[in-house]
């Protein structure tokens, strides 16, 4: 499937300095001069702070790997979980269709979709908040149908609920993901039939859940003040040794001489974005 930049394009891309941190960090895991084994993961981080892939984001990259730009294109163009078109300003919903989940009712959560945010995938909704696609496994088969929405499961989903978690986003609030049907984990919906001893039977949620209750939004755009820095990898966790530990980045990328490494300019591609370039809503909890 041909995958190309989306035709309008923000003017420039930076991380916001937490992100920056971030992203130094990650390049440290790689031997010098193999900084651009970190292209996926820094490409990821600039994806969850936008919103989307945008051609400046692949250059900034690019450019702190020491890469060229076409280079850090082949690889955002190549993976699908790379959105290179505007998503929702409030939430990308992305429905499993793979086997269990398609059997159990993938394609009623759909139709919710179709009918609440637009008709086809990868489309905006009307007011810009939202958008969906199908996906293929996301690995919680036990608790089909599901989907990922922002960077939580929410499971055992209804057509009926699917709808009210789309109306809760869109009023601001972010429904608490996992089971969607009272169930704590992925055990057997008449309860544990083995393995009784280690029922915990003492917290309210699994500890997926409970960790996205004590983050609160997990739906939001990502600006890397959400948990601390921690990078175990440099053998000191101390945040103020490591602030003060100059990381082992690449140079920037020269000038491209070679017109055929760099990805062709058009005016298309570098026009502005009216809706996506703008700081999207952040939503709290109660």
């Amino acid at each position: 499937m041909l995958r190309r930049l989306h035709k309008d394009q923000p003017d420039s891309f930076a991380f916001t300095p937490a992100n920056l941190a971030w992203a130094e960090a990650q390049i440290t895991k790689y031997p010098e001069g193999r900084q651009a084994s970190a292209i996926i993961p820094l490409l990821w981080r600039a994806q969850e702070q936008y919103g989307w892939l945008t051609r400046p984001a692949i250059e900034y990259v690019s450019d702190m790997l020491g890469m060229a730009y076409i280079r850090g294109l082949e690889v955002a163009s190549f993976y699908f979980m790379f959105q290179l078109q505007p998503v929702g300003s409030v939430a990308h919903i992305q429905i499993c269709g793979t086997t269990s989940c398609m059997i159990c009712g993938a394609e009623d959560l759909m139709e919710v979709c179709k009918e609440k945010i637009a008709a086809k995938p990868h489309e905006l909704s009307a007011d810009g908040k939202f958008s969906w696609e199908e996906v293929e496994c996301l690995g919680s088969c036990s608790n089909a149908p599901m989907a990922q929405i922002g960077k939580d499961y929410y499971e055992d989903l209804t057509q009926v609920r699917m709808g009210e978690i789309i109306d809760q986003l869109a009023a601001g609030y972010v429904p608490l993901p996992g089971p969607q049907n009272g169930r704590y984990a992925a055990e057997p919906l008449s309860g544990l039939t083995s393995l009784t001893e280690y029922d915990s039977g003492k917290t309210q949620h699994n500890a997926s859940v409970q960790l996205a209750s004590d983050i609160g939004d997990t739906v939001k755009r990502i600006d890397g003040t959400e948990v601390p820095l921690t990078a175990p990898w440099q053998g000191n966790n101390d945040p103020a040794a490591k602030a003060a530990t100059k990381p082992a980045t690449a140079k920037k990328a020269a000038p491209k001489t070679a017109k055929a490494e760099t990805a062709p300019k058009t005016a298309a591609a570098t026009a502005v974005a009216e809706g996506p370039g703008k700081k999207p809503k952040v939503m709290k909890t109660n």
